[in-house]
């Protein structure tokens, strides 16, 4: 269905991230990270790829690999707000599907690219599209550093909470230490399919309660009754670069 859907995939990418500065540009096996998402972002079905971003080192450096580049605000407060003034930059109709990927996961596959902006394209009901793949260990269950995500049988997404849920009450309430038989909890992988008319309605609604108490900006979809569709990934997405351990770890699978 992907090769019938028209898409563009914007990438975020600020230069100042707090935890690892200069992130995009930082060499893996002798390219910048922003090259490497780039070239995973142009190996999908995307008409267009674009990096978003607030930072003239960055922008220089995705000319310099031939790559799309469009100068955005400094003062977004989250990628999504980046990708709005992309678009409007762009003039993209209402309906057209932009897909964010995010600017430290070098090692993204182009088909879940594709799977998600497809799955947008074929759920009307849904404003946003996203994707999520089985938690397997109580660590990472109990990690608010992975958001989870539950949905309800229609592939439309309930809630989205750093939170351990669903609670497996009778389980954990006998033992904790492990994931009880047949509980199938979900990662929320963070990228996401928008048609560019709800960006423009996004940046004008106010932060939501939920979204600021959890700290999770797709919460302002679902508190302003936008429903975001959610499906395991049809491949496996490799972790992103956060910290110096990440960026390492990333260097030495991509020196191999």
């Amino acid at each position: 269905m992907s090769d019938q859907v028209t898409f563009d995939v914007v990438i975020p990418a600020r230069y100042g991230s707090s935890r690892l500065p200069g992130k995009p540009l930082a060499d893996i096996a002798g390219k910048p990270m922003i090259q490497r998402v780039y070239e995973r972002a142009s190996d999908s079905a995307a008409e267009r790829v674009i990096v978003a971003t607030d930072d003239m080192r960055v922008a220089e450096a995705v000319r310099a690999f031939g790559g799309e580049v469009c100068m955005t605000a400094p003062t977004h407060a989250s990628g999504t707000d980046r990708l709005h003034e992309v678009a409007a930059n762009l003039g993209l109709e209402d309906h057209r599907i932009l897909v964010n990927v995010q600017g430290d996961e070098p090692l993204i596959p182009a088909s879940v690219i594709n799977q998600v902006a497809a799955n947008l394209a074929g759920e009307r009901r849904a404003g946003v599209a996203t994707l999520a793949e089985p938690i397997s260990s109580v660590e990472d269950f109990l990690n608010p550093n992975i958001v989870k995500v539950v949905a309800a049988e229609s592939g439309l997404a309930r809630y989205f909470s750093r939170a351990p849920v669903p609670w497996p009450r009778d389980a954990f309430a006998i033992d904790r230490s492990r994931l009880p038989e047949g509980f199938a909890p979900r990662r929320h992988i963070g990228i996401y399919a928008y048609r560019a008319g709800l960006l423009k309605q996004f940046v004008g609604w106010p932060q939501a309660p939920l979204e600021r108490l959890e700290s999770l900006e797709q919460l302002r979809f679902l508190y302003h009754d936008q429903d975001i569709h959610v499906e395991d990934a049809c491949e496996e997405v490799p972790g992103g670069v956060d910290t110096e351990e990440d960026l390492q770890r990333m260097r030495e699978l991509l020196a191999e």
